[in-house]
């Protein structure tokens, strides 16, 4: 390998530019509103007003009202199997997990849970929200059993497999919450940070004696 910086990426066309520009502009109108007046009471054409385009045009962008309110749902879901299938020579899975998650802590990484208080109490209050969130949490772990059994070489359906990744998911959603918990409660970042370090270390301490050396690089 060498050390030779990267070529810069090419330049965004200018339609391509153009869309992100309006999918960023229809994103955050919806924020403001949400943010405002809560996401169940919030409507497409409401955003679409605030947007100034078309509500066509934000379901084109957005297909479901929830996709304008959880704009990570992509990164979320492929947070654990990526980390995975990058876990360094010699480093298991769960050690791979328990180090990415003490560097998405210290980065406040919205991914982790880092919300904000306004964002926090907006999905709260969210039965549609709240549900599309748990099934983030198990698409997120289905992606990791993938990865898991690739890692591995067993089916996807393996015993092992499913245990590893329900365990190792589990933690991740638990200290999720944990971390939208906190900051219901009115938290500091500083203080969230250092509460929820001290619960990370014990959860994955937990599954030290049955995961140490599994799926190891």
């Amino acid at each position: 390998m060498g050390t030779h910086a990267a070529p810069p990426a090419p330049p965004l066309g200018l339609r391509e530019a153009k869309k992100q520009e309006s999918r960023q502009l229809i994103s955050d109108a919806a924020t403001r509103l949400f943010l405002a007046q809560g996401f169940e009471q919030t409507t497409i054409a409401e955003i679409a007003a605030a947007a100034r385009v078309a509500k066509k045009t934000v379901t084109n962008y957005f297909p479901h009202k929830e996709d304008l309110a959880l704009d990570q749902q992509d990164a979320f879901i492929t947070s654990l199997a990526g980390t995975v299938s990058g876990r360094r020579p010699g480093e298991s899975a769960l050690a791979a997990l328990r180090r990415a998650f003490t560097e998405a802590l210290a980065a406040t990484d919205p991914v982790a849970g880092f919300s904000g208080p306004g964002f926090a109490r907006m999905t709260a209050d969210s039965p549609t929200l709240t549900t599309r969130l748990r099934d983030l949490h198990d698409l997120r772990e289905a992606a990791l059993a993938e990865t898991l059994a690739e890692a591995t070489g067993v089916p996807r359906d393996d015993i092992t497999v499913c245990t590893a990744a329900g365990l190792l998911g589990t933690v991740h959603r638990v200290l999720f919450d944990r971390i939208q918990q906190l900051t219901l409660a009115g938290r500091s970042t500083a203080r969230i940070r250092t509460e929820v370090a001290a619960a990370a270390e014990h959860a994955f301490d937990l599954l030290e004696p049955s995961l140490a050396d599994y799926a190891t690089a």
